[in-house]
């Protein structure tokens, strides 16, 4: 998992067998490096995009999630009720645009 700002830096990455350790540990990065609340970054996940996943991203303020994988139904809904951008199926070629359409350009 990646955190990225919107001009497209990359600032910090995380790895672990289970993909919401690995979001916790960079959101404790972005704590204990003083960067919460998030809302000026994206976050990149490497698969598929969990409600749990978009769950912890929301609390630590990220409101725009880019997946190469897809996201769940409960997902979806989760991001579209916090108001969040949420992008699946992420590659060279497109993506799929599933809630916040107004954050891409």
């Amino acid at each position: 998992m990646r955190y990225i700002q919107p001009e497209g830096d990359y600032l910090f990455h995380s790895e672990d067998v289970g993909r919401h350790n690995a979001l916790d540990k960079l959101i404790g990065h972005a704590f204990m490096a003083g960067r919460i609340p998030l809302d000026k970054h994206i976050l990149l996940l490497s698969g598929r995009a969990s409600f749990e996943l978009i769950q912890k991203a929301s609390m630590a303020g990220i409101s725009c999630i880019v997946a190469v994988g897809a996201p769940s139904s409960l997902a979806v809904e989760l991001a579209k009720e916090n108001k969040l951008t949420l992008v699946g199926f992420l590659k060279k070629s497109g993506f799929n645009i599933y809630s916040g359409s107004q954050r891409i350009l």
